[in-house]
C-alpha cells in the first residue's frame, strides 16, 4: 500500500475548439471521398508557368539580331491582321482558344529570308506564321521543332564475317596465360600456370615441343624476328632468354622484385620491356642482360605493354587505371593518360594506323598517336574485366573477358559485329570460361585464345558468311560517352 506513486506526465491544457477542430480533421482525412487526392489542377497558373518556362529557355532567340521589337510583339497582339514571316510555337491551351485570344505566349524565331515583293503579297490577311499548335504538346516545348535534322557523321562499320571456333587444343595442365607467334607463322608458343612453355604447329595443332624452367607460372611471352631467341616472364621474377637452336635458355634478366606480367619487344632495336607487381617497366640490353632504365611512375602494377619503331617508343598500362608514353632516350614519362576508370589489362596498337586501343572493365578506348589523343570508346560495352586484346590489319578487333566472352569489333566505327561465348571442356567448371590471352598469326586470318580451361582455342573467319545473311545491324550512336 505504501509504495511509491507514479507520476504522471502533466497534459498541455487545450481549449475545447482546438480540441474540436483537431477531431474534425481526423475524421475528414478518414472518411473524405478525396482522400489522398491532388487539389484539382489550376489551368491559369498552369499557364502562366508555361509562359515562364518558354520565355526562359527562349529568350536569347526572341528579339533575333537586325528585327525591331514592335515586329516581334505584332504576332501576339493581332496576328490574323498583321502578317508576318515568324515561326510560332504556341501554349498548352488548346488550339481553339489559342486562335481566338491570340498566342500570348508564341515562340518567335525571327523573319525568314525572303524577297521584299514577296512580303507586300501578304497583305491580303493571311499570315505565313507556322503554328505548330496541332502537334504534341512534347514537341511544341522542345527545340526540336526547330533543329533541322542533320544526317550522323558517324563512320559506318565495314562488314565483317563472323569468326569461328575450328580448332580446340589441349595439353597444357593449368591455365593458360600468354601466347606468341613465330615471325615465320609455322609455329607459336603458349606459357601457362603449369610452368611449362609448349610450341604448337599452326597448321595442325599438334605439339612439338615443350620447354621447362620456370616454378612459376608463365606470364608473358615474345618471339624475336631477328634471332632464334624466344622471351619468357613469370610470377617467379624471372625473366628468360631462350635459344631455340639448342632449346635452353642462354640468359636470365634479373632485377624485378615480384612477379613479371608482361613482356614486349623493341621492333628495331634489340631491348626487351618487362612489366610487373613491382609497378615499374623495366628495360634491358637483350645481349648484355643489363637493365638499362627503370620506368618508374605507376603507383600499381604494370600488366600490360607495347612498344614501337618511333616516340613513344613505350607504351604501359597499369593496375592504377592511368596508361603512360615513356621517352626511351631519358627513361622519363611523355604524358599520361588518365581516361579509365578501372585497371588498364591489355593493350593493342594498330598494325597499319597511328593509334592503339585500350581496355578495362569500364570501357574500350581509342587513342591517337604519337599524342595520345582521345577518339572515341567503343560503342558497347562488354561489361567485364578484359584480359586481351588484338587487332588485324582488316580493322578486326576481338577483346578476351573474365566470364569467356569473346568480342568481335569493327576498328573504324567501334561497333561490336559479334559476341562469341566459349565453351569451356568437359569436366570443366563454368566458372573457368576465362580468356587471358589472345592474338592473331603474322597473316591476321587466324586468332588463339589462351583460356581458365587448359585449352586454347583456335579461330578463324566463317566462310560461308555473306552480307545477307549476317546483315550488319549498326545504328549510329546519338550521344558519344565521353568519360
Amino acid at each position: 500500500m505504501g509504495g511509491p506513486a507514479l507520476e504522471m506526465e502533466p497534459v498541455e491544457p487545450q481549449s475545447l475548439k482546438k480540441l474540436s477542430l483537431k477531431s474534425l480533421k481526423r475524421a475528414l482525412d478518414l472518411f473524405s471521398p478525396v482522400h489522398g487526392h491532388f487539389a484539382p489542377p489550376d489551368p491559369e497558373s498552369k499557364k502562366i508557368r508555361m509562359s515562364h518556362k518558354i520565355n526562359v529557355e527562349y529568350s536569347g532567340i526572341k528579339t533575333a539580331p537586325g528585327q525591331p521589337s514592335k515586329q516581334v510583339n505584332s504576332g501576339a497582339g493581332n496576328q490574323g491582321s498583321v502578317p508576318s514571316n515568324v515561326l510560332a510555337l504556341t501554349g498548352p491551351a488548346d488550339s481553339s482558344n489559342s486562335q481566338k485570344e491570340g498566342t500570348q505566349n508564341a515562340l518567335v524565331v525571327g523573319p525568314s529570308l525572303q524577297p521584299k515583293g514577296q512580303n507586300d503579297v501578304g497583305n491580303s490577311g493571311k499570315s505565313t506564321a507556322i503554328t505548330s499548335a496541332s502537334a504534341p504538346f512534347s514537341e511544341r516545348l522542345t527545340t526540336s521543332a526547330i533543329i533541322e535534322r542533320i544526317p550522323s557523321k558517324w563512320p559506318r562499320p565495314v562488314w565483317h564475317r563472323p569468326w569461328k571456333n575450328y580448332r580446340v587444343i589441349s595439353g597444357h595442365l593449368g591455365w593458360v596465360r600468354s601466347v606468341a607467334f613465330d615471325p615465320s607463322n609455322n609455329w607459336f608458343c603458349t606459357g601457362s600456370a603449369d610452368r611449362t612453355i609448349k610450341i604448337w604447329d599452326v597448321a595442325s595443332g599438334r605439339l612439338k615441343l615443350t620447354l621447362t624452367g620456370h616454378i612459376e607460372q608463365i606470364r608473358g611471352l615474345a618471339v624475336s624476328s631477328k634471332h632464334t631467341y624466344m622471351f619468357s616472364a613469370g610470377d617467379d621474377k624471372q625473366v628468360k632468354c631462350w635459344d631455340l637452336e639448342q632449346n635452353k635458355v642462354i640468359r636470365s634478366y634479373h632485377g624485378h622484385l615480384s612477379g613479371v606480367y608482361c613482356l614486349a619487344l623493341h621492333p628495331t632495336i634489340d631491348i626487351l620491356l618487362t612489366g610487373g607487381r613491382d609497378s615499374v617497366c623495366r628495360v634491358w640490353d637483350i645481349r648484355t642482360k643489363m637493365q638499362i632504365f627503370a620506368l618508374s611512375g605507376h603507383d600499381n602494377t604494370v600488366c600490360s605493354v607495347f612498344t614501337r619503331p618511333t616516340d613513344p617508343q613505350v607504351v604501359t598500362g597499369s593496375h592504377d587505371t592511368t596508361i603512360k608514353f615513356w621517352d626511351l632516350r631519358y627513361g622519363k614519362t611523355m604524358s599520361t593518360l588518365t581516361h579509365h576508370k578501372k585497371s588498364v589489362r591489355a593493350m593493342a596498337p594498330h598494325p597499319k594506323e597511328h593509334s592503339f586501343a585500350s581496355a578495362s572493365a569500364d570501357n574500350i578506348k581509342k587513342f591517337s598517336l604519337p599524342k595520345g589523343e582521345f577518339l572515341h570508346n567503343m560503342l558497347s560495352q562488354q561489361k567485364t574485366i578484359i584480359n586481351a586484346m588484338a587487332v588485324n590489319e582488316d580493322g578486326v578487333m576481338a577483346t578476351g573477358g573474365d566470364n569467356g566472352s569473346l568480342w568481335f569489333w569493327d576498328w573504324r566505327s567501334g561497333h561490336n559485329f559479334q559476341q562469341a561465348q566459349t565453351i569451356v571442356q568437359p569436366g570443366s567448371l563454368d566458372s573457368e570460361a576465362g580468356i587471358y590471352a589472345l592474338s592473331y598469326d603474322v597473316t591476321g586470318t587466324r586468332l588463339v585464345s589462351c583460356e581458365a580451361d587448359k585449352t586454347i582455342k583456335m579461330w578463324k573467319e566463317d566462310e560461308t558468311a555473306t552480307e545477307q545473311t549476317h546483315p550488319l545491324n549498326f545504328k549510329p550512336p546519338k550521344d558519344i560517352r565521353r568519360f
